[in-house]
């Protein structure tokens, strides 16, 4: 190859390394031609999606020829009806890291920075360096944020800070009264960018629901997803709600047609099913105590978490036992790449998925 054409693309693209997902369930199957397997790796809604929700994709399918409402009105409206907001307040995502990245593109550039937790999920450096800016990652405490660290960390360069609650990988979180404070300290020309992933299964935790300090800050972003609690992965919808001002900006830089028609049925028909969304808490409620029961069981050290996701301490090098269990038919998630190379995140599953997993972890571990 005549042309080095890493250093043609943009400095903050050279030094990046690809997002690695989850291993799919038949690259397992095809490698080791495994069956039965269970995948607890991507913090996926085990249920499967609802019934309402198939019925309605099942019904908007003889519109595929025709390009999705790139403003998404009625899953704005469906938004806006559920969570007392107005439209003009939202972006629509391909799912939150769509978001992410929007966040990213509109406010970053060379010469600035953005701050964000030690051990927070790992679309943070990877968007801010594509930006062209400087991370900064700020020292875990108890594997979760160090708010008054970051709001220490700030300066005339920072433009945006990334925090995630529940967090991804660890599940940690931090309180109200800690949100607050930490805001107090950041200057409204910083954009504080709320991840709320995983805010559904944060119960009977004190917890900021970003949504309620919209009106009070005017530098919050919160970015929400359907990926998780509402089953949607594989469709990509997310959501942003911030002042109409930042929220204007978003909207130049994201993309037309960047959430598709079906995605938008979707998410419209997941947000009105309560049920299903009581349903999936209520499991990944008893699926955590079925692990943690399991865990302590074995004597293993666990973080506990606040998600749909547990972080395991194995205490010694994870990728020996990642890979024993792929062996047994279990897909988990080795943190390395986080900077956990003794831990493994699993994802809850159903109780017969935890069980699996757990007889595997039994058999490989000790």
């Amino acid at each position: 190859m005549s042309c080095d054409y890493v250093q043609l693309a943009n400095p903050g693209v050279q030094s990046l390394q690809p997002y690695q997902a989850g291993k799919p369930m038949d690259e397992l199957e095809r490698e080791l031609g495994i069956r039965e397997i269970v995948k607890l790796a991507s913090n996926e809604n085990p249920l499967g999606p609802s019934p309402k929700v198939i019925s309605a994709i099942q019904q908007s399918l003889s519109e595929l020829t025709r390009y999705p409402d790139s403003n998404g009105f009625q899953l704005k409206h469906a938004l806006s009806q559920r969570f007392s907001l107005s439209s003009d307040q939202i972006t629509l995502g391909n799912g939150s890291n769509d978001l992410l990245e929007i966040v990213a593109r509109t406010f970053l550039r060379d010469g600035t920075e953005a701050i964000y937790s030690q051990y927070a999920f790992i679309v943070y450096p990877l968007v801010t360096k594509a930006a062209g800016a400087k991370g900064i990652a700020v020292p875990a405490k108890a594997y979760g944020h160090d708010l008054t660290a970051m709001a220490d960390a700030v300066n005339e360069k920072t433009r945006v800070i990334f925090l995630a609650n529940p967090n991804n990988p660890t599940g940690t979180c931090f309180s109200t009264s800690a949100f607050e404070t930490f805001m107090s300290r950041v200057p409204q020309s910083v954009i504080v960018v709320l991840d709320e992933a995983y805010t559904e299964f944060a119960e009977n935790i004190d917890t900021p629901n970003g949504l309620d300090f919209l009106d009070r800050y005017s530098n919050l972003v919160v970015t929400r997803t359907f990926s998780k609690a509402y089953g949607l992965a594989a469709l990509r919808v997310g959501f942003a709600v911030a002042n109409p001002d930042i929220t204007n900006l978003m909207n130049r830089v994201r993309q037309p047609f960047n959430v598709s028609s079906l995605a938008q049925t979707a998410a419209v028909t997941a947000l009105a099913d309560s049920d299903y969304l009581q349903q999936t808490v209520q499991v990944n409620s008893q699926g955590y105590q079925q692990l943690i029961d399991g865990f302590t069981a074995l004597k293993l050290a666990f973080i506990p978490s606040a998600a749909n996701f547990i972080t395991l301490d194995m205490k010694k090098e994870a990728q020996p036992v990642y890979q024993a269990l792929l062996h047994q038919g279990v897909i988990v998630r080795p943190l390395a790449v986080y900077g956990l190379p003794n831990h493994l995140r699993i994802s809850i599953g159903t109780q017969a998925e935890n069980q699996q997993f757990l007889t595997a972890l039994e058999k490989v571990s000790l």
